[in-house]
Parts: C-alpha cells; structure tokens; sequence
C-alpha cells in the first residue's frame, strides 16, 4: 500500500492533484483543505496517502496531515460513507469543527454539507462519537454543567465559532 508521497507536483485541482515521483505520476483525490496547502507547480510535495483497492480500481487519496489522513479513515469506516462523501466532509469544514460538531451532537451543523442528510449526520455523530479524541483533543466541548460549558455557550451566543470557543476555554482550563 501506499502511505505516504513525496515528488514534483505536476498539476492540481481543488478535488485532485497529480504528483511525480520515481518517474510515475500518482493522481489522488484531496479535500480542500490540502489543495489550499499545495505549493506551486513544479515544486515538491508531500502528502499522506490513503489506497483504497477495490476490485474495478486502484484509488489514492491525499491529505496534507496525519490528523487529516486519521479522520478521513475514520469517517469511510462509518456505513454508508465512501471516500467521494469523506473528502466532501474534510473540504466543508476544518477537522476541529468536524470533531467538536461530533462530540457535541450538532446534526445540524453535519447535515449542511453536502451529501450528508439528516440521518447520516446522525449516524456519523452516534457511530463517531468518542473516537475522534486523538484527531483534535482541544476542539472537545467543555462538560456539560461546568462553568467552562457555560462560558463557552455564552460565547457562542455572542457569535464566535464553536470550535474557536472550545480550543480557547480548553486552553484556559
């Protein structure tokens, strides 16, 4: 399998990307976070793969982190969620707001990406939920019933992000 990747970037999309290495270039499909961290054509990359092998083809994936790479595994071992609906999650929020979206319960926030209904929101928060520590520990809510859950939904009311408000008060605490 393929793990990791390392060569000239030949050319780049928002959904994929072509790099060069050992004289082979190996296209992989990236979310948009990863695009946004590309550099120009013509220089080096390096991504973390994902080989997905099935019986009518050979896909790789591309994220710029471990972390990335991580919730992206996690997310394709949810039924119903392939890799196309994977990056879609990855490319329509930053990985904090996906976990801190998950811990929370917010199906709402879930269910505006595209491809996610209600009812796959909530599979991915029920089949998720607890799994995704490792992947961005300080996007966690605060407990609920604490004075740090308090602030933090006070903040929210005043209009800061989610995951901004946890990272922040976990920083604190």
């Amino acid at each position: 399998m393929i793990a990791r990747l390392r060569g000239i970037l030949l050319e780049s999309s928002y959904t994929a990307c072509v790099i060069e290495a050992g004289g082979v270039g190996y296209e992989a499909a990236i979310p948009l976070s990863t695009f946004e961290k590309l550099p120009h054509t013509g220089e080096e990359a390096s991504l973390f793969i994902h080989t997905q092998v099935r019986e009518d083809a050979i896909s790789l994936f591309g994220f710029a982190t471990a972390e990335e790479r991580a919730l992206f595994r996690l997310l394709i071992s949810v039924s119903g969620i392939g890799g196309k609906l994977a990056l879609n999650v990855l490319s329509a929020m930053p990985a904090a707001s996906f976990c801190a979206a998950v811990a929370s319960g917010d199906a709402k926030s879930l269910s505006r990406i595209n491809g996610v209904g209600k009812r796959t929101a909530e599979r991915l928060i029920v089949e998720l939920k607890g799994k995704l520590t490792g992947i961005d520990p300080a996007a966690a809510p605060p407990e609920n019933g604490s004075d740090a859950a308090d602030a933090a939904a006070a903040l929210e009311q005043l209009g800061f992000k989610k995951d901004a408000v946890n990272k922040t008060i976990n920083a604190l605490l």
